[in-house]
């Protein structure tokens, strides 16, 4: 299996920084309370083994732990990983990992995968090593999830539209309006237009992760509030 590159890209140091991707404190619960119930939906058993990869802070994740049997929360920035480890220190069946932590992890030991919102800040190889190895990870019936995949032919308005959209929807409209505003000029704006985000026709996501030895399909809505990007149902062969 190739090894998984774990340099500090521009990427994950953006993310380690104080940013304001996130509008507000309400738009941040908001957005870890519906990542916890997209993935109640697919948690196969009260027993299931449950990693997020690239979990980030994972606010609400207590309500997938009292669901589960043990929930692995995998977040690469160190200072995030040191927050969310103190947040959940006195809960159980929740464990914070690092990347390198979980390339340890014993073959078949986990149930469902969830990669949300990461395969974008990954080079195309460095996604094929993280399919592999998820692949040793799960077991014969587990499942592994690829959301928020961005297809190639969706222009930043529209993902402006999507948080305009939820933010209406959950009492954060005024505020959004002036994070959309402060995002052009920030950080994360300047990164994208420097490296960019890799984007995937669906086609091409169900062939990559077939390469990884899955069976894969796209499901039919994506995880979380932007509708334009895609979620991938995958089964080990």
């Amino acid at each position: 299996m190739a090894r998984i590159n774990h340099k500090v890209s521009p990427w994950l140091a953006f993310w380690d920084t104080s940013n304001s991707i996130f509008v507000n404190a309400r738009h941040k619960e908001v957005h870890y309370r519906q990542m916890a119930q997209e993935i109640l939906r697919y948690l196969p058993s009260r027993a299931a083994r449950v990693l997020d990869y690239g979990s980030g802070e994972a606010l609400c994740a207590n309500l997938v732990a009292a669901a589960a049997g043990q929930v692995l929360l995998c977040e690469a920035a160190p200072r995030i990983r040191a927050r969310v480890a103190s947040r959940f220190a006195d809960t159980p069946k929740i464990r914070v990992v690092a990347p390198e932590e979980v390339e340890r992890l014993p073959a078949h030991s986990l149930d469902l995968i969830v990669l949300h919102s990461v395969v974008q800040y990954l080079t195309p190889d460095e996604a094929q090593a993280l399919f592999a190895l998820f692949h040793r990870l799960l077991e014969r019936n587990g499942m592994l999830i690829v959301s928020d995949v961005i297809p190639p032919s969706v222009p930043a308005i529209i993902d402006a539209l999507a948080l305009l959209r939820f933010s209406a929807a959950n009492g954060f409209l005024i505020a959004a309006f002036g994070a959309l505003v402060r995002t052009r000029f920030s950080g994360y704006w300047r990164l994208r237009k420097r490296i960019g985000s890799t984007r995937y026709a669906e086609v091409t996501m169900i062939d990559k992760l077939a390469g990884a030895g899955f069976s894969a399909r796209r499901a039919s809505k994506n995880f979380g509030h932007n509708r334009a990007r895609m979620a991938f149902l995958a089964r080990p062969r």
